[in-house]
């Protein structure tokens, strides 16, 4: 064995030791879509107060989305919601629990001086009781919500007993002021306490909001505001609508469009099999001049060790907390990383390839005049039934858990337009370029060397999966790795694939920006 595989060997178990830690860690983590679906609830509660001349186009949209009762689905969702959040907190606790053991034993085991212990608490211990902290208050808003839709569908003694609940349990001061004021205002006897407009305002968003000033004006009385209020929900509702359509319609509208280009490329299998789209044969394959010692080496040291290694040391010179830094600058910090990665990624891709160059026919395309647009746009659209399909399935069976991409969770709390464009250059150009550069352009035509066409693309979809470290995605990504590969190789231009990755992520965003909207 040589010294040059002895030292991959070894850079490939460093660099794996903090993938699989995440994968890991990923399995206790929920995913965003469980926080998705109570956004759409949020728009669909919003949409739901519109009263223009012509609704029947919004009457399908809300039997598409949550049936006929918005109230009664939004209930539903919500009481999901919180078991959920549950299963999360006990999660959380029984790993602080754990944590927390390990450090009375470490203690005990420590010396002392004049009685003081030296042991101090971990940035682990910290980190889990600001998390189970987080997600107790975030049980306790849940809770809040559920109580006003049980009062919205007319079951008030019921919706009081949960807010009377909070008031009574409740971890978040807030929280707790807050159930106490909805709970006078829909008492027996309603009565206002003080502060009760500012506190409704800061602490409630969307329906919930509207639906709280609501009694409160009735309550005091006051029918001016109480008509302001009316209007401003009614323009909230139509835009409510609007967002709606363009989240749930439009992606059904591509994703129909998509099914049929399935169905029309499965009968063009059967009756021609060599000419189909869906052809993929030994001739597509590339003439690989490199043995495998050099996608694992590229892998490895350029995607694995530079990225999960490297970069972190470079970060840690710079003392950022990103527990301290404002969406602006965790944005910044994402798009600084993924930049830092690409390069170093390419750098060590180009330099473990050059000495083969001149590269043989294939290798890298970029065609600008070829037909790479109705590829990606194609690919696209099939992508859309394939990947949604896949997961639902999913969904059932990670239930909640499994973790989900951070730029995520960002982008649904981003509304500023600096920090939006600042992830969609993240998210639908570089991530792109750089990803299709290294699984599509380098990895899946060098596996094709050793291994028949179809399991290159299926091999090589997985490894793209997995490096986005998360469990939940595994499956999905897989699947939407796959399309790119075939979209790639029938097309031997890497601005299809790009084009494809583009639309799919700028469709993420565009969705995340729209709900994150819809809560404010």
């Amino acid at each position: 064995m040589t010294t040059k595989r002895i030292i991959l060997i070894v850079l490939t178990i460093i660099s794996l030791i903090p993938v699989i830690l995440s994968l890991i860690g990923s399995i206790n983590q929920p995913q965003v879509q469980s926080n998705l679906q109570l956004y759409q609830t949020n728009l669909v509660l919003q949409a739901s107060e519109f009263s223009g001349d012509n609704i029947s186009e919004f009457e399908q949209i809300r039997e598409s989305v949550l049936g006929k009762n918005p109230d009664e689905a939004a209930l539903k969702q919500y009481k999901e919601a919180l078991k959920l959040s549950q299963k999360n907190l006990t999660q959380l606790e029984t790993n602080l629990e754990i944590i927390n053991q390990q450090s009375d034993l470490i203690q005990e085991s420590e010396t002392t001086i004049n009685s003081i212990p030296i042991f101090s608490a971990t940035n682990e211990q910290q980190k889990l009781q600001t998390e189970v902290n987080r997600q107790k208050e975030e049980i306790e808003t849940i809770k809040i919500k559920i109580g006003l839709l049980e009062i919205a569908q007319g079951n008030r003694t019921q919706g009081l007993g949960t807010l009377d609940n909070i008031e009574l349990l409740s971890f978040s001061p807030s929280v707790h002021y807050t159930a106490d004021i909805l709970s006078h205002l829909w008492d027996d006897k309603p009565s206002v306490l003080s502060d009760s407009e500012s506190t409704i305002k800061n602490e409630l968003n969307g329906w919930f909001r509207y639906y709280s000033l609501n009694q409160l004006y009735q309550v005091q009385n006051r029918n001016n505001d109480l008509v302001s209020l009316q209007e401003k929900e009614q323009e909230a509702a139509q835009k409510a609508l609007i967002k709606l359509t363009i989240v749930a319609i439009i992606p059904v509208l591509g994703g129909l469009i998509g099914i049929g280009i399935i169905i029309f490329s499965l009968v063009q299998l059967a009756v021609k099999k060599e000419s189909s789209i869906l052809a993929i044969d030994e001739r597509f394959k590339w003439k690989t001049p490199w043995t495998l010692e050099i996608p694992w080496q590229v892998l490895v040291v350029g995607f694995l060790f530079f990225g999960q290694i490297v970069l972190p040391i470079l970060v840690s010179f710079l003392n950022i907390n990103l527990t301290e830094l404002t969406l602006r600058g965790k944005a910044f910090y994402v798009l600084g990383s993924y930049v830092a990665m690409s390069i170093g990624g390419i750098g060590v891709l180009y330099l473990s390839i050059k000495p083969f160059f001149p590269l043989p026919k294939g290798w890298f395309n970029f065609n600008w005049l070829s037909n790479w647009i109705v590829w990606g746009v194609g690919g696209y659209l099939v992508a859309l039934p394939l990947v949604v399909i896949i997961s639902l399935i999913n969904q059932n069976i990670w239930d909640g858990q499994g973790g989900s991409n951070p730029l995520l969770s960002l982008a649904l709390e981003g509304q500023d337009i600096v920090v939006l464009a600042i992830f969609y250059f993240t998210a639908a150009i570089a991530a792109p370029f750089y990803e299709e550069i290294m699984f599509r352009g380098f990895l899946l035509p060098s596996l094709t060397r050793y291994i028949p066409l179809w399991a290159a693309i299926g091999i090589s979809s997985l490894i793209f999966a997995v490096a986005h470290l998360n469990l939940s995605e595994v499956l999905p990504l897989t699947v939407l790795g796959i399309v790119l590969g075939m979209v790639y190789t029938k097309s031997r231009n890497l601005l299809s694939s790009m084009l494809l990755h583009s639309l799919w992520n700028s469709g993420t965003l565009i969705s995340l920006f729209l709900l994150g909207s819809g809560s404010n």
